[in-house]
């Protein structure tokens, strides 16, 4: 083996041999190591390569291996390709095509579970009758619960798309609050009459809105109504065995599965 050599990739330093660098003349790595093409130092005197330095693990990793391995919850596709496509090793292009097709075969059959809770508590704030004169109020509040599982993570992306968080003024996607790429669960309130803007922020309590058509969820109706909506474009459909009808029409349980 030959001598080790560190490299600086996007500010990530990795160690690996000359060999392995240029086991593919015809790539760019190839051609950078063979000195085709001049390489750069860092101030530590590091070859440096500007590109992504996380997603260079698994390109390096295929140099030395002529595997592509993946975790299987891997969520960066897109950048892989886009980082295999810059060092043009014609191997790892075709291994990196065999696997989204892999993924998009697995991705095609899919179930999607939605288990629904909602309560009514309440919410008590001041209200600013004049300059320095408040009251005392209180009102019951709407509090909505989903908690989603989908085998598809593409869905669950499709979801967070279309699903916005209204908190603070401002609206934010859900796919932040994805605890992996396969569970979601949100918690949101209705609107109550009244209540202050700066209330909801201060007693931290989110509203769910669905975009474009800026429409707010106030219901598990108008929920269930939505989320149907955007299952059903994406070729889901009801599981006519599970779950109970009483539990589908009194919105306790959705189960959608897709085959294709």
């Amino acid at each position: 083996m030959s001598e080790p050599i560190t490299l600086n990739v996007g500010g990530k330093i990795y160690t690996t041999s000359l060999s392995t660098l240029t086991s593919f003349p015809d790539s760019m790595l190839g051609a950078m190591f063979s000195g085709k093409i001049p390489t750069k130092k860092d101030s530590q005197g590091n070859c440096f390569i500007d590109r992504d330095g996380k997603i260079f693990r698994y390109i390096l990793n295929f140099l030395r291996t002529s595997h592509l391995d993946l975790p299987e919850d891997f969520q960066e596709m897109g950048l892989l390709r886009r980082e295999v496509d810059f060092y043009q090793i014609q191997p790892l292009i075709e291994a990196l095509q065999e696997k989204e097709v892999e993924l998009s075969k697995a991705e095609k059959n899919a179930m999607l579970n939605i288990t629904l809770d909602q309560k009514t508590q309440t919410v008590h704030f001041t209200v600013r009758e004049a300059p320095q004169i408040y009251s005392l109020s209180s009102s019951n509040m709407e509090v909505f619960s989903a908690h989603i599982f989908s085998t598809s993570c593409l869905f669950l992306k499709l979801l967070g798309s279309k699903l916005y968080y209204c908190f603070n003024g401002n609206l934010s996607s859900i796919s932040s609050y994805l605890q992996d790429p396969n569970h979601l669960t949100l918690d949101w309130v209705a609107s109550v009459e009244g209540l202050p803007e700066e209330e909801y922020t201060r007693q931290n309590l989110k509203r769910l809105w669905v975009v474009p058509d800026n429409k707010q969820i106030n219901s598990f109706q108008v929920f269930v109504e939505e989320v149907l909506k955007i299952a059903m474009s994406d070729g889901f459909c009801i599981d006519s065995s599970h779950p109970h009808t009483s539990d589908f029409m009194n919105n306790k349980i959705i189960r959608l599965i897709r085959y294709k």
